[in-house]
């Protein structure tokens, strides 16, 4: 066996260690990406995606290569293993690689002229941070114009940065605002006692109960308060298994207000000055400013 020092890269993925703590980032990985689709003299953005910008299978639009579409799309998911902030995006483009057209093209290029100006993020974990897991989760209602179904997301930090994140459609149509909220927080439930476990092998055990914070007042009633159970029968029974875990204290939903609900830019498209704030809150900065 060799002794190679220092991790400093793995699968892609650049590692640098140093006093302020552990930088995680996919630079280079980015660069090729941009070379290989020639968008690597583009002009950059200050985000991914324009938050009016409302995309539809249904368009008028001339259609493109289906083939490089399904490989740029293919290639920037794998950039969101060190990129929260492209999870959202990268998700919404993903759902049209069956039969793409200028629309989905232009949405694709654009999450790559927002790479071109941050191709030196990454995330970084500060030495001698809070060692406590916690969770945001979000929904963005009926966003789907095509099937009016809502987007699940939800948001894991441990220490300064995050560790976890996801995006992805609902299997249902939800009839309310609290239907899909609820229905989220079920879907991050899930992955919090997942984590647990994870830490749990790593010797490093959490507080009894695991903290999700949701900007939804009334989807942390309806996991709390047995009485309000004949108002929800129409919801899907996987999704009551929160309550179960709401009663036996695993986990516990908090109120968190908007501004400070992380995952809102894994569910939706946020305008620019909320978008670099939210940014910053999930840990991410640029190699040079470490």
């Amino acid at each position: 066996m060799t002794d190679l020092g220092k991790m400093s890269y793995f699968l892609g993925v650049e590692v640098m260690q140093s006093e302020k703590g552990i930088f995680i980032s996919q630079g280079k990985y980015a660069r090729e990406v941009l070379d290989r689709f020639g968008m690597s003299n583009s002009k950059a953005v200050g985000n991914p995606i324009v938050p009016c910008n409302k995309l539809t299978k249904e368009g008028n639009e001339a259609k493109v290569d289906a083939k490089k579409f399904k490989q740029m799309v293919g290639s920037l998911m794998y950039l969101t293993e060190t990129r929260p902030d492209l999870m959202y995006a990268v998700s919404l483009v993903s759902r049209y690689m069956e039969a793409p057209d200028e629309s989905h093209l232009q949405a694709v290029k654009r999450i790559m002229r927002y790479l071109k100006g941050t191709e030196k993020f990454g995330i970084l974990y500060k030495r001698k941070g809070n060692g406590e897991l916690i969770g945001y989760t979000d929904s963005d209602y009926a966003g789907d114009i095509d099937d009016r179904k809502s987007t699940s997301g939800y948001v894991f930090s441990l220490g300064s940065g995050v560790v976890s994140w996801a995006s992805k459609k609902q299997p249902i149509v939800t009839l309310s605002t609290t239907e899909a909220e609820f229905v989220a927080a079920a879907f991050c439930a899930s992955h919090a006692i997942w984590l647990e476990r994870i830490l749990r092998k790593l010797k490093q055990c959490q507080r009894k109960c695991l903290t999700l914070m949701c900007d939804n007042s009334s989807t942390i009633k309806l996991s709390k308060n047995p009485v309000m159970h004949g108002r929800c029968k129409h919801i899907d029974v996987r999704f009551h298994f929160l309550r179960d875990l709401t009663k036996e204290g695993k986990i516990e939903l908090s109120y968190c207000d908007t501004s400070e609900q992380l995952a809102d830019i894994i569910t939706q498209p946020v305008k620019l000055d909320t978008f670099l704030t939210m940014r910053a809150k999930l840990g991410m900065c640029s190699i040079e400013e470490i």
